[in-house]
């Protein structure tokens, strides 16, 4: 702070010369823009013998050089590019610049995107549905969504798009790549990608499709261990998430013995979704707060009472496709120990986005905050660590060689109940298809895991009795 003094002496002309010396101060004129920053000290008006002002901090003020810079740009452009260009193009251009600077997640919302911003968070909208960010000037995969074209085209979570039909997205921004992507539904988009473990590039057709996202599903994977998918936290994903718990222990006419929730893939969405999904598996406690640099930036969730499975053991699957919402959950219970994370590490998505309209029609996307788990870590760069890491794998079931027990000796003694046995197992693999856990390499290690602690927790009942 630059200080500078003006000692006035008693008289009768006193305020015509505090009067003068306020207006020989330079940069005083802005003070009352700098007051909420950079408070006006005025002290020591004594008898009228001195005051003392304190000035605005130069480094706080606009830099001017900058600004001159820029319209000097500004005017080259207008004058010499091989084109005219609107002044109204290149002052959008200049904001969109100024956002997409600083993460790749600050945007401006021009009407169409606003509208296709609202339309994506209430689960219905046109498109191929992945969920994509920028990395080195080409299009990431986060995670592409259950059931959509992407998926059903063999789109995985880390793909790198670098060509959309025949345009490159080397130097596009994130919005018109995504213009790119959208399109009329029936029509189909050439997507070359660039995926790990494979020498080449890829090419991949994806047939353009309203998306109609389902959030939560929800089966029994075998009896008495339930299974809830959420694919992605929308506005009504807690209600959904909760009815698809009750739902799960009326068709078991009770309890569960175990819950797996599939976060994997799970791009994320909506943070009071978040909030209300693990909300209903926690009985008390902080979910979630966020830091930032404006007061409205700081916020803290914490759980109601009632946890609507009532202790069930529960595994969460995550993987490199789990991100922001989806992050804030597997966080929550890992840090209060209601659920085991398994699966690999999350994509580490911890930043608060928040929409701030600028009229009716136009907006702006900026980051204002970072996520904390409730033990205080910030999921930024860094994710979700999953307490047992299980990769994925391809299953398959190998020919075992031929072996002989007693019951295949002739004349054997028969056992007890071996009757009963042999067609309880025929009618099983007669009518039985296989179970998903069967497929899912990282879905059977989370269902032998809570068979384990299933069996545990009965052995600790009747050894309490």
């Amino acid at each position: 702070m630059k200080r500078v003094r003006c000692t006035l002496q008693a008289s009768p002309l006193r305020s015509a010369i505090l009067t003068a010396c306020f207006i020989s101060l330079p940069g005083f004129a802005f003070a009352q823009d700098y007051a909420a920053d950079s408070p006006q000290v005025l002290e020591g008006i004594q008898d009228g013998e001195r005051v003392e002002i304190t000035l605005p901090d130069p480094e706080k003020q606009l830099p001017l050089d900058d600004l001159r810079k820029f319209t000097e740009v500004f005017s080259r452009i207008k004058a010499a590019y091989v084109e005219e260009v609107d002044d109204r193009q290149l002052l959008e251009s200049a904001i969109k610049g100024m956002l997409s600077d600083l993460d790749p997640h600050s945007t401006y919302l021009a009407p169409k995107d606003y509208e296709e911003l609202e339309e994506s968070t209430s689960g219905e909208f046109g498109g191929l549905g992945i969920e994509v960010g920028m990395e080195n000037g080409f299009i990431k995969v986060i995670a592409p969504i259950d059931d959509t074209p992407a998926q059903q085209a063999g789109v995985q979570a880390g793909d790198l798009i670098i060509k959309l039909d025949e345009k490159p997205v080397k130097g596009m921004s994130l919005e018109e790549s995504v213009q790119l992507m959208r399109g009329k539904p029936g029509t189909i988009l050439t997507l070359t990608i660039m995926r790990e473990g494979q020498s080449g590039p890829v090419e991949i057709d994806v047939e353009r499709a309203v998306i109609k996202v389902t959030s939560v599903k929800s089966r029994m994977i075998e009896n008495g261990y339930g299974y809830v998918r959420v694919t992605q936290f929308q506005a009504e994903t807690g209600g959904q998430f909760s009815k698809a718990l009750n739902k799960l222990k009326e068709e078991h006419d009770g309890d569960l013995d175990g819950l797996v929730i599939d976060l994997r893939n799970n791009p994320g969405g909506v943070l009071q979704a978040a909030v209300a999904t693990a909300d209903a598996l926690l009985d008390e406690g902080l979910i979630v707060y966020t830091e930032g640099r404006i007061q409205s930036s700081r916020l803290r969730f914490s759980a109601k009472n009632g946890d609507l499975m009532a202790g069930t053991p529960i595994v969460v699957l995550i993987n490199g496709g789990s991100a922001s919402a989806s992050e804030i959950v597997a966080g929550a219970l890992q840090d209060h120990k209601r659920a085991v994370i398994m699966g690999t590490q999350s994509f580490g998505k911890g930043s608060v986005q928040t929409v701030i309209p600028l009229d009716e029609t136009h907006a702006i996307k900026m980051t204002t905050a970072r996520y904390y788990t409730p033990d205080g870590r910030s999921i930024q760069a860094t994710g979700i660590k999953p307490d047992i890491e299980v990769k994925p794998a391809e299953l398959k079931e190998l020919d075992s060689r031929p072996f002989f027990t007693e019951a295949d000796l002739s004349g054997h003694l028969i056992g007890q109940d071996e009757e009963t046995e042999n067609k309880d197992k025929q009618s099983k693999s007669e009518d039985q298809p296989g179970s998903i856990a069967d497929r899912d390499y990282q879905l059977r290690s989370a269902l032998n895991l809570l068979k384990g602690l299933s069996i545990l927790n009965r052995k600790g009942a009747d050894a309490a009795q």
